[in-house]
């Protein structure tokens, strides 16, 4: 598995991160399996959140795991906290609180990062600071990141926290990537043009934040998956052309097309299939061509001006 840095960060880390959202649908011994299989493959970074099965997703993996000190020594473990039940909250109580459980559901006492799921209306960056401060002083957060967040939200978070920003997760796929297409129809009149996220990819690039994309096979907000799906016949012809080039499924292209990005990306899975989860990490062996890239681009319907 090929590595990058999270961020500016010195933290080597696999360029495919397995998400753990839907890991309480496994029981124990097939989630352990599932694990297994992700670090046969190089993939040990992990990413979880405090709201995914209410917290039993964290539970499942460290009990999946057999979570000890010798093993946690070969995780990277990532988990995300700021999503309550109506609202969001980054107040330094709930920041705090959110870790807490983390660590105690994971079994561990630290995670390699953590990061402010949702941007919070209410934020008061003094707050977010100040826990980010206590939770590095006491070991229990070694780097720090955002989830959904645009360039000024992060500036506002910037002017206060003395942490590195080291990722920022948003969702992305081919089928979803206004803020790839939005670069090229600069100063256009066509929806394309639009800016929604105020320059994420590029403030991202030009200040070492890792982007995190979730849902990489999701078209919509969780309509469903693109690939072999009726909706998108073109797309699915050309990257199913270009699999059969490199002798590899679907769901490899995909997420090679994801990594061809030079931004230098980190994948979200969010498969429990072994096979899927194997052809994801497969991606990493896989660079496709400019002509590749731009091919798949345009068969999911993108027009260049």
């Amino acid at each position: 598995m090929r590595t990058i840095k999270l961020g500016s960060s010195d933290l080597d880390v696999p360029v495919v991160s397995v998400g753990c959202m839907r890991i309480n649908s496994l029981e124990k011994q097939d989630a352990a399996r599932f694990v297994q299989t992700a670090l046969d493959a190089g993939a040990n970074f992990f990413d979880h959140a405090d709201i995914y099965g209410k917290g039993t997703c964290e539970e499942i993996f460290a009990d999946a795991i057999g979570m000890s000190s010798s093993v946690r020594e070969k995780l990277i473990l990532q988990s995300k906290c700021g999503i309550r039940p109506g609202m969001f909250d980054f107040s330094k109580e709930h920041i705090l609180s959110s870790v807490d459980g983390i660590l105690k559901r994971l079994k561990t006492d630290y995670i390699d990062s953590l990061l402010l799921h949702r941007p919070d209306a209410l934020v008061e960056p003094e707050e977010v600071a100040a826990a980010f401060d206590e939770l590095e002083t006491s070991g229990k957060v070694r780097h720090f990141g955002v989830s959904n967040q645009h360039p000024r939200q992060i500036d506002l978070l910037k002017k206060y926290v003395k942490q590195p920003i080291v990722a920022n997760q948003l969702q992305l796929s081919i089928t979803n990537a206004t803020m790839i297409t939005g670069g090229f129809n600069v100063n256009m009149e066509n929806d394309a043009a639009v800016n929604r996220d105020g320059g994420v990819l590029d403030y991202c690039r030009l200040h070492d934040i890792t982007i995190q994309p979730w849902s990489p096979f999701q078209f919509g907000f969780f309509e469903g998956v693109f690939l072999d799906n009726a909706k998108f016949p073109e797309l699915n012809a050309k990257i199913d052309e270009i699999a059969a080039k490199y002798s590899v499924g679907n769901t490899t292209i995909a997420m090679a097309w994801l990594l061809r990005h030079p931004a230098k990306m980190q994948p979200v899975t969010g498969t429990m299939n072994l096979q899927r989860l194997k052809d994801c990490c497969k991606a990493s062996e896989i660079d496709l061509t400019r002509e590749e890239w731009y091919g798949i681009l345009l068969a999911a319907g993108n027009v260049l001006p």
